[in-house]
């Protein structure tokens, strides 16, 4: 068990069906988004972009990455965005998700594989957005797609 209280097997509840529906919303911030070639939180968001997604870098060490200005928090993101992907260490993540829901219209927190914090979960969850943890959005995506 990590201190954020899951298994590393442990998994959410969302059924393959759910998943493609989250698949369906096209804004995605990337928490954590990374300029360096070869790192998770570079190569999984040029793969979203590929696939005709609307990626928003969310970094406040840079204006811009991936050729897309990148924003200080979720918050700042002045256009529509549908789903947070969270490229943060666990305990990280409560104040990313506490932010993120100070923007109207996000359907979706994702915690990439490896990523859980159920404070954060409960706290999306109350909001009706909708959780995924522990699972990587591209991985999830081949799998499906």
């Amino acid at each position: 068990m990590t201190k954020q209280g899951m298994d590393m097997n442990d998994v959410d509840k969302n059924s393959d069906d759910g998943l493609k529906r989250i698949y369906g919303f096209k804004n995605i911030a990337i928490v954590g988004m990374s300029p360096t070639e070869g790192k998770p939180s570079n190569y999984v968001p040029k793969y979203l972009i590929g696939k005709g997604y609307n990626v928003i870098p969310v970094n406040p060490i840079y204006e811009e990455i991936l050729g897309n200005k990148s924003y200080p928090k979720v918050s700042d993101i002045p256009h529509k965005v549908d789903i947070v992907d969270i490229f943060r260490k666990s305990d990280d993540v409560l104040p990313v998700v506490q932010d993120a829901i100070l923007k109207n219209g996000i359907k979706v927190i994702w915690m990439q594989l490896g990523i859980y914090n159920r404070k954060a979960r409960e706290i999306a969850e109350n909001k009706d957005i909708g959780v995924v943890y522990n699972r990587c959005i591209l991985k999830e995506h081949q799998r499906l797609f």
